[in-house]
């Protein structure tokens, strides 16, 4: 074994060691599919904690043959596939950190000239017996060893992306960079996988596309590699009854990622901190600052700050993503900076209806913190006086709540700006922003006879707290909301629920330019 060719087991052991390990080794299953085909070109592209470099070291583990590792995955869910068998410890292995060559150089051609020695020497205190006819050429000395061994080589690249983060704007380093790789993996009969993983999809200059043989994998396409990075609804569900957590909470805080089929995937790097260390709190800081988030939604391209504004109030908003350059700097538009913030993990992609929205508590504290050094007074100061509001509903002050709300509208024209009963449903959900505190909060809610526009489902732990029904009116009147509140039977979509409620009505009057509110109260 060598530090980089065949490097061994020892890092995907110490993951099987952990005290939480979820089985994701029929990601196995997808990339034996891959191996040694014309598809054999893999990108993977996720945020930060979504467990790549896991997955990489658990490849590295299962195809090196530098020794047997059946006593590893002889109990997982792999072991089970018919390929298990026919591809186990039958390749050398690559295993690259591109962040490590990156921190220990000082330029692109350094970084590459590391590498290339790194792993000729690895080759040659492994395979002694071969005699490599260039000592320096580092793709003469794969072919040498791939015609002695007969063996292919499986390429395994993490953060492979690291030099487009950190060499942002240095384009001639890139290009270097990607022509390296093309030189290296593109039509060498010596690759029988390459499996890149990083952050950002592949960068792609006009006509020049260097690693075009790849097929990608990101937040925006993921297909069928979705599961295997992040906890699905099922893994984090027996993890709660084992841990003897709040689902409830833990969704909230830690959900919000979605399958092309719309099935959930939760953030395993908070998940699993959330329960060894048996508190909600935002894990996602540990890792990463705000201020990535804030310098791109101060850029305020195409009224992004308005998008951002309607997405901490729990809309969604549409996109094109298409149109993204697959870097940091090329900005263009909003699409294009909130596309990467999807990649970042800052927002999520709904796959069905091409919007996208902030993902659970733990990432809206994110763009809090990031608006309040921003100084977004206005929309700040809704969002600290969103208690308050909240509080004279469970009081039913109506006369109170009818002046927040008025406060909010004004303060916020210019984002909210006010022509149906949408724009003040956006109003109305910054407003009570901190209820996601106690509720879990429904837009249009089918219920006995049509849709609720805001229904507050009180979570378990603040089980005391009164559900809230919310119907909104434009040009009409309070009391018409809590009739048709009534009329459409409302309630029964509640039925389960066994606490008191409060049924909300609220309407603005476009010529007065005023809110009214009724609050009732049913038991």
């Amino acid at each position: 074994m060598g530090q980089y060719v065949n490097p061994g087991c020892d890092k995907f052991e110490m993951s099987l060691n952990s005290e939480i390990y979820i089985d994701k080794s029929n990601l196995i299953a997808k990339t034996n599919a891959f191996v040694r085909t014309e598809r054999r070109f893999i990108c993977i592209s996720r945020p930060r904690r979504f467990g790549k470099t896991m997955a990489a070291n658990m490849l590295a583990a299962y195809y090196g043959a530098g020794e047997d590792t059946h006593r590893l995955f002889g109990d997982l869910n792999i072991a089970a596939d018919d390929t298990y068998e026919k591809h186990l410890n039958k390749y050398h292995v690559i295993m690259i950190n591109m962040q490590e060559f990156l921190s220990r150089t000082n330029t692109v051609t350094q970084m590459l000239t590391l590498l290339q020695s790194k792993v000729i020497k690895d080759l040659q205190e492994i395979y002694p017996t071969i005699k490599y006819d260039k000592m320096d050429d580092f793709i003469e000395a794969m072919k040498d060893t791939y015609q002695k061994t007969k063996r292919p080589f499986i390429i395994l690249l993490d953060e492979w992306d690291c030099l487009f983060r950190e060499y942002k704007n240095d384009h001639n380093a890139q290009k270097k960079y990607l022509d390296f790789l093309r030189l290296w993996l593109k039509d060498q009969a010596y690759v029988g996988l390459a499996y890149m993983t990083g952050i950002l999809p592949i960068k792609k200059y006009g006509s020049h596309s260097a690693l075009n043989m790849f097929d990608e994998y990101s937040m925006t396409s993921p297909s069928q590699f979705i599961n295997y990075f992040g906890f699905t609804a099922s893994e984090v569900e027996q993890l709660s009854h084992e841990y003897q957590i709040d689902l409830d909470e833990i969704e909230k805080w830690y959900n919000g990622y979605f399958t092309e089929l719309g099935n959930s995937i939760y953030n395993p790097r908070s998940v699993t901190s959330c329960l060894t260390l048996k508190e909600f709190d935002n894990y996602w800081n540990k890792t990463e600052t705000y201020e990535a988030l804030k310098d791109y939604i101060k850029l305020n391209f195409d009224g992004l700050r308005d998008k951002v504004t309607r997405m901490l109030s729990g809309e969604s908003i549409g996109i094109n993503t298409r149109r993204f350059k697959n870097d940091m700097t090329t900005m263009e538009s909003a699409d294009d900076i909130l596309t990467l913030l999807v990649h970042l993990g800052y927002l999520t992609y709904n796959f069905k209806n091409k919007t996208i929205s902030i993902p659970n508590e733990e990432v809206k504290d994110e763009f809090v913190t990031a608006i309040e050094s921003l100084n977004w007074t206005n929309v700040v100061d809704a969002l600290r006086e969103s208690d308050k509001l909240l509080k004279a509903i469970w009081n039913q002050d109506a006369d109170l709540v009818a002046e927040g709300i008025g406060k909010v509208h004004e303060q916020n024209t210019s984002i909210l700006q006010y022509n149906n009963e949408n724009a003040l449903s956006c109003v109305i959900s910054l407003a009570l922003y901190c209820a996601s505190e106690y509720y879990t909060v429904v837009r249009e809610l089918p219920t006995g006879k049509g849709y609720s526009d805001l229904v507050f489902m009180p979570r378990q732990q603040h089980s005391n707290k009164p559900a809230l029904v919310v119907e909104l009116k434009w040009n009409q009147t309070a009391e018409g909301a809590i009739h048709q509140i009534k009329h459409k039977n409302y309630p029964v979509a509640l039925e389960t629920y066994q606490g008191n409620l409060l049924l909300v009505g609220i309407n603005y009057d476009k010529k007065d330019k005023t809110h009214t509110c009724v609050i009732e109260s049913i038991n």
